[in-house]
């Protein structure tokens, strides 16, 4: 038992935990016959570390994770796991339930990829439990999981939402190493949560929409579906935040945003997918149901503010 506290203890404490630049949350993509399409997902994960992203998640919320069986599942996290690997990247993987007991076996599961860096664990969705009940649901999964975890707080999907002490608790936890912040918005908690953040626990920006201002106000990078179709456009916003260029960070913010807002036109990921796909970098737009592929308009009104950014 010893043993395997010291090994949970070197993970959660070392330097690949640290959090900053721009995270992919890659889409998986599927080939004609339905099945995952494990060459397109590696020519995707090696495109956005190229243009300078500084990881990969896997199983996110766009990786349409909930609508993949567990081999299906596996396979996603073996293909960016490799990337990782050969590219010297961070890898975050999707983990956690709304149950505790469950979340820890599926943090558990992590030990099988000694590339994974951290997980993306959210706030226990449905069952609404009271801030106290979330602060307790983490702390147990920091004790046990193999690597640092950040907290995915969305309160619009989970239906419980936090303010800035909660995520300040949450963020003084042993083995919580940072929160994908995607409250909907930037309202008072969000400036408070910045401006007063716990050793050690940093914030990236969830809503793809407001990265712009989060880098502002502190946020150290983001995880942002929309990266797949400007990747190098992002990496880009989050260093010139970074060097203090305030007119080049909000010209380029404000142009991100209108991609983003595209791209979110449709529920996450078929616009992007459908982006991808037109751009012949996946072999189908396909999602699996309840989701239904974008409408042809919604695609083509992303390619049009991508190619604005190229102007």
């Amino acid at each position: 038992m010893a043993q395997d506290t010291t090994q949970h203890t070197a993970r959660a404490s070392s330097p690949g935990a640290s959090l900053h630049g721009i995270h992919v949350p890659l889409v998986t993509p599927f080939d004609r016959a339905g099945e995952v399409a494990a060459e397109a997902l590696e020519g995707l994960a090696h495109e956005v570390l190229d243009a300078g992203s500084t990881g990969l998640v896997a199983l996110g919320t766009t990786a349409e994770s909930a609508a993949l069986d567990e081999a299906e599942r596996d396979l996603v996290t073996d293909v960016c796991a490799r990337v990782c690997r050969e590219r010297g990247a961070t890898l975050t993987v999707g983990a956690g339930a709304s149950g505790t007991r469950a979340a820890e076996a599926s943090l558990a599961r992590l030990a099988r990829w000694p590339q994974a860096r951290a997980a993306l664990v959210t706030v226990p969705s449905f069952v609404r439990p009271s801030a106290a009940g979330v602060l307790a649901h983490f702390a147990r999964l920091a004790e046990v999981s193999p690597v640092p975890l950040i907290v995915y707080h969305i309160p619009y999907r989970t239906g419980q939402p936090l303010d800035a002490a909660a995520l300040r608790a949450l963020g003084a936890l042993p083995g919580v190493a940072g929160v994908k912040y995607a409250a909907g918005g930037i309202g008072e908690d969000t400036v408070a949560l910045l401006g007063d953040l716990p050793d050690g626990f940093e914030v990236l920006a969830g809503d793809d929409a407001y990265v712009s201002p989060l880098l502002a106000l502190g946020a150290t990078g983001g995880i942002l579906a929309s990266a797949h179709l400007a990747t190098a456009r992002f990496v880009e916003l989050a260093g010139a935040w970074r060097a203090g260029d305030v007119a080049r960070a909000r010209t380029l913010g404000h142009a991100l945003a209108r991609l983003s807002a595209a791209a979110f036109a449709e529920p996450n990921p078929t616009v992007v997918k459908g982006v991808l796909h037109a751009q012949g970098r996946i072999p189908t737009p396909d999602v699996r149901l309840p989701l239904l592929p974008a409408p042809e308009a919604a695609v083509t009104a992303t390619l049009e503010r991508l190619a604005e950014l190229r102007t």
